[in-house]
């Protein structure tokens, strides 16, 4: 638990993801179309994979990938990630760590 805590706090916006999962690419895209560089943590290259993946389902998450987490906390999977956009709730939270686009 301590390792998903640490990693998910490192920066503003923080994805958990495997590099075989689409969704998290999808979310990924997203966060980039918005201006947001999120830090992508793909977890099937740790050895600790399987204890990550206990730790996110125990904070909340429905599925242990794709996890994002802005500001160090757990914010859920894609579609949470999705209906927050939707509903215009994802940019004012993600605002503060959008890059300067000129």
């Amino acid at each position: 638990m301590d390792k998903v805590v640490r990693m998910s706090s490192e920066k503003g916006v923080v994805i958990i993801s495997k590099s075989s999962c689409c969704m998290s690419y999808a979310v990924q895209v997203l966060f980039q179309d918005l201006g947001v560089h999120p830090t992508v943590h793909e977890i099937d290259k740790d050895p600790e994979c399987r204890e990550i993946e206990k730790a996110l389902m125990r904070l909340g998450c429905s599925t242990p990938v794709p996890a994002i987490f802005v500001n160090g906390k757990l914010v859920g999977s894609t579609n949470e990630v999705m209906s927050m956009h939707l509903s215009g709730t994802l940019v004012p939270l993600v605002k503060p760590f959008q890059a300067n686009l000129c």
